[in-house]
């Protein structure tokens, strides 16, 4: 079937597509990829506190989401915006951190429905937008080419039709049809050119991502962020999308997701293992220079975020407050945080760790 891009697609076709999906080359690269996500979960399993890590790498990943959407925030903006209020953030980071509520708030009703429905991803879209449109019920929406304006596809129009499409998306997510990593480059690529709603669609696309992955029992928390390499390999994320709707060439399309898993599963571990190894250097400077303000609770709470304030070390009930300034400017003086001015607060930023999650 020939698919004119200015016309609503509202023959796409319904899953599971007709065509054999699980060929040799990604049965192989699926090996790799779910090797890798099991050494992923894993190594997360052995952390004692994963919220030092699953804030930070969730943040990371509402960075990268965001910049494909080309809205940008540089990281030291981004770590800053997360510790201050919210009248000193500007709208790009507002909005990274709308993607970051948006992917916990998904993650919650997962854990609470045990099933990824459209009312979920109705959910994680409104908490991106903070806005109640829902599912696109007007005409006229058509995605353009960046450069030259012109319309490369129109997705279905009508929201019964979209609806639809939606729910025969979640019968296939909760089937046992194929390889879980198989099935997450197809709902991806579905989800995508249903386009629900008016806005947020790749960002919301992204987030069930990893949300899928946690359903299926490949991990346990939020620790995996694709979006830093589909940002490396922009252009073959799209063509290669667009290569599934005009040529149903799905191939292609699955090896690029199958090692968007593989290669994200491996950077992340090596990130962990990174931040694993400074807090443990960390810990033994502290002790070494600062017995008296040492303890394990402390160090967990600098690698929270790179930036730490005296708020955080009061609600994790280390001291009160002008104790907790006496800390941190310890800290401060023997290289480990470096204070900063932002508006009327006090940052103090972990500058090691700042420097693992700048890079």
């Amino acid at each position: 079937m020939t698919v004119n891009p200015e016309a609503p697609y509202n023959e796409l076709p319904l899953l599971p597509f007709q065509q054999s999906l699980e060929t040799i080359p990604v049965m192989q690269s699926a090996i790799r990829a779910n090797k890798a996500l099991a050494e992923l979960k894993g190594l997360a399993q052995t952390i004692p506190n994963q919220s030092i890590f699953i804030n930070t790498i969730s943040l990371k990943e509402a960075q990268y989401s965001s910049e494909i959407e080309n809205i940008v925030t540089t990281t030291d903006e981004l770590y800053q915006a997360f510790s201050v209020s919210d009248g000193m953030m500007t709208q790009s980071a507002k909005e990274v951190l709308r993607y970051r509520n948006a992917l916990w708030q998904g993650f919650a009703q997962l854990k609470k429905r045990g099933v990824l429905t459209t009312s979920v991803m109705n959910e994680i879209q409104a908490t991106l937008l903070e806005n109640n449109a829902g599912i696109r019920s007007l005409p006229g929406t058509g995605l353009k080419n960046a450069v030259t304006g012109k319309i490369i596809y129109t997705p279905p129009v009508g929201k019964d039709v979209i609806l639809d499409k939606l729910k025969n998306l979640e019968t296939y997510i909760h089937s046992d049809s194929i390889d879980p990593l198989i099935k997450m480059a197809i709902m991806h690529y579905q989800f995508e050119s249903i386009h629900p709603y008016y806005d947020g669609n790749g960002r919301t696309g992204r987030i069930l991502n990893v949300l899928y992955l946690i359903y299926e029992n490949l991990l346990e928390q939020p620790i995996l962020y694709l979006s830093h390499y589909i940002i490396q390999h922009k252009e073959d994320y799209y063509r290669l999308l667009q290569n599934c709707t005009f040529k149903e060439d799905y191939e292609p399309w699955i090896l690029y997701m199958l090692n968007c898993i593989e290669e994200s599963a491996k950077e992340t571990i090596s990130k962990i293992k990174s931040i694993q190894a400074l807090m443990q250097e960390t810990a033994v400077v502290v002790r070494e220079k600062l017995p008296k303000i040492y303890s394990k609770e402390l160090i967990e709470v600098i690698f929270q975020q790179p930036y730490c304030k005296i708020k955080f070390l009061e609600d994790h009930g280390l001291a009160k407050r002008k104790t907790a300034s006496e800390y941190l400017y310890q800290l401060e003086d023997i290289g480990i945080l470096e204070s900063k001015k932002v508006g009327r607060e006090t940052l103090f930023l972990n500058v090691r760790l700042f420097e693992l999650f700048r890079s």
